[in-house]
């Protein structure tokens, strides 16, 4: 089997600002499988509050290249690789040449029999309350994400109410709050109709979650990487984010699916941004949420061949030419 590794950068159409964070381009890593003419992609995005890069992921994989020629295949790599953007660029690779091989789709070879159209919410970036009302207000789409940082966001969330009377609201703070704030926060967006407050306090402290009865669903991202984060988090949080590039693939995305539904933890499909080739394995976890943030291509200039279509704010399912 051969594997080859390029980068791929995709620029934004506007800069994604969240707390203490700033980006305009998307760096991804790409991943092909070569095996007796059959070709499977993956995409991979560094996570980047873990110290990952382009440039890290690159090196990651040029290390487990030999074993992959050698013959590792899809169960070895869990091992050989640590959860992260890189090992799910070649995880995904993986469903999408089982797939091409057998002929199946992959959400088939995942267990779902049949796959229905999404809605994602769409990211507006933390600004001034009155820039995120009137982006909101120009809108089309009808659910969003609003990202704040510990500052104004009363303010914030309630511009954009008032412009938007008829939207979907969840918010994530990117772990930029106190306990304090959430204490203070909390019952004001409940009232303002907010459906889910996202990773307010910094993983590792949120252990003051485990007592506190929040009005409005609070969502573990930062806290929540692979299935092994659901015993500390359990009783801190009731619904974790499932990101492909943090669980390290597709394959532990689906054990997440499995091991959170065990524990009645309601469950929201993310991404780290990044073209349709990310979204479309993250579209078989999507199947099993509530929440789905799958907006990527939403916010780039430019997409893969044979994209995603996306209909305002509902994402439609993947075409095999693109993966699985």
């Amino acid at each position: 089997m051969r594997i080859d590794v390029k980068r791929v950068d995709w620029a934004l159409k506007t800069p994604l600002k969240i707390a203490n964070y700033s980006q305009s381009v998307i760096e991804t890593v790409q991943v092909s499988l070569n095996d007796a003419g059959a070709t499977g992609r993956g995409e991979g995005i560094p996570v980047f509050y873990r110290g990952e890069t382009a440039d890290t992921m690159v090196e990651q994989l040029s290390a487990i290249a030999g074993d992959i020629r050698n013959g590792a295949g899809r169960a070895e790599l869990q091992s050989l690789m640590p959860a992260g953007g890189a090992r799910n660029a070649v995880d995904c690779a993986f469903w999408d040449l089982e797939a091409k091989r057998t002929g199946r789709r992959a959400w088939s070879l995942a267990g779902v029999n049949a796959v229905k159209p999404l809605k994602t919410v769409f990211t507006l970036s933390v600004d001034d309350p009155q820039v995120m009302a009137a982006r909101a207000k120009e809108a089309t789409y009808d659910v969003f994400k609003l990202k704040l940082d510990g500052g104004a966001d009363l303010d914030r969330v309630a511009a954009v109410r008032a412009a938007r009377h008829d939207a979907v609201i969840v918010v994530d703070a990117n772990q930029s709050w106190t306990f304090e704030q959430l204490c203070e926060w909390a019952p004001r967006f409940y009232e303002l109709g907010v459906e889910l407050i996202e990773q307010p306090l910094p993983a590792g402290g949120d252990g003051a979650l485990a007592d506190f009865e929040s009005p409005v669903p609070l969502c573990a991202d930062e806290s929540c990487q692979t299935a092994a984060s659901l015993g500390d988090i359990r009783d801190r949080y009731q619904v974790v984010n499932i990101k492909l590039d943090k669980a390290g693939g597709l394959t532990e995305g689906l054990r997440l699916v499995r091991e959170a539904k065990t524990m009645n933890l309601r469950l929201m499909v993310g991404c780290m941004a990044g073209s349709s080739l990310s979204m479309a394995p993250a579209f078989i976890i999507g199947q099993f949420c509530e929440f789905v943030d799958l907006d990527g291509p939403l916010l780039a200039e430019t997409d893969m061949e044979n994209a995603i279509r996306y209909d305002g704010n509902m994402v439609g399912q993947p075409e095999a030419a693109l993966w699985g």
